[in-house]
């Protein structure tokens, strides 16, 4: 019989239909993975080779600015009403974080001090950017694979985008947050962290500071959250000492995804809390360094979201989480990874 189960965060249900295959073979879709066969050379090498001093640089990590987003900000932000609706003028940031000199296309294929590199890159931008007292959220993400909204065969690299407003899904994540804190007085994800490795079901892999797990409520197929053992609401701080740790859970996973899973296409996002202190609700999250808890979350794109889940914003997740962590903890990876 399906189930249904509850995010504890949000407050989402999900479906989970026992009643399909538990393993992989019968989901994953490898056609849009092929490489085209094109002599053209990659747009970042291009602009690695033409311009080998443009934007920031940290060792073979380079940070270039991008217009997909806009990139306005350094002019006042406009806002304006018309009638019903609310309208604010291009403003905002989009870095585009080239995560190697070399041509990979996937951070898997990355080595850990490379890995490690790129995280730090991400922790430096969103400090840099929360300088800018017109923005509320920063945001680092990656699409890989064209199912993810990457591009086919295209050179690794991922986004850091700052928004003058913060994004519906953060604010979902940060009212369940308050609310849980507000009725228990503590932290809803060290709760879930808590109970998570005490039962051990959904854990895929842990190491001295992170665990990562398939959430009781998942919504996609593989679905990962990677959270830090110690409280903390913010990735930039949070990360402090801890970047080899954090540089060797994202190879492991990455690792049993490309070698168990077929390759596939996969999104990541970085769960920060925003720039809380600003704006006239910065009353409304005095609590946010007690209540939130910064995290990744990792999402391969092995199924589509159909009708129903559009129409209702459930979720049907094909596989029980427990037998999806079963099988990524079974997956063997070389030892020099974890060694």
């Amino acid at each position: 019989m399906p189930q249904l189960r509850k995010d504890p965060v949000v407050g989402r249900w999900v479906i989970i239909s026992r009643s399909r295959a538990r393993r992989p073979g019968n989901f994953v879709d490898t056609s849009d993975r092929e490489v085209e066969d094109t002599d053209r050379e990659c747009l970042y090498c291009q602009i690695q080779k033409k311009h080998p001093q443009s934007g920031e640089s940290s060792g073979d990590v380079r940070v270039v600015s991008s217009e997909v987003y806009g990139n306005h900000q350094d002019k006042k932000l406009h806002r304006s009403k018309h009638g019903l609706y609310d309208v604010i003028d291009g403003f905002g940031a989009h870095e585009i974080i080239i995560e190697t000199t070399e041509h990979l296309t996937n951070m898997a294929d990355l080595d850990m001090d490379q890995i490690r590199l790129v995280f730090e890159t991400y922790a430096s931008r969103m400090r840099e950017l929360e300088k800018n007292e017109q923005f509320q959220y920063v945001l680092a993400y990656k699409d890989y694979g064209p199912t993810a909204g990457g591009a086919r065969g295209a050179h690794t690299c991922s986004h850091v985008v700052a928004t003058p407003v913060r994004p519906l899904r953060v604010k979902e994540k940060l009212i369940g947050a308050k609310n849980y804190y507000e009725k228990h007085k503590r932290c809803v994800y060290c709760d879930l962290i808590r109970q998570e490795i005490q039962s051990g079901e959904r854990i895929i892999y842990e190491t001295q500071h992170f665990v990562a797990l398939t959430p009781f409520a998942a919504r996609l197929l593989f679905e990962m959250w990677i959270l830090p053992k110690e409280h903390h609401c913010d990735f930039p701080d949070g990360i402090k000492g801890k970047e080899d740790d954090l540089a060797l859970m994202m190879k492991v996973l990455l690792t049993k995804l490309q070698q168990g899973l077929e390759d596939p296409a996969y999104n990541f996002v970085i769960q920060t809390a925003p720039f809380a202190r600003r704006g006239p609700d910065a009353e409304k999250w005095q609590t946010i360094e007690q209540d939130y808890h910064w995290h990744i979350e990792l999402m391969p794109r092995l199924t589509r979201v159909a009708g129903f889940e559009k129409g209702t914003g459930f979720y049907i997740c094909s596989i029980p989480p427990e037998n999806m962590a079963e099988y990524l903890r079974e997956i063997e990876i070389d030892d020099t990874i974890t060694a």
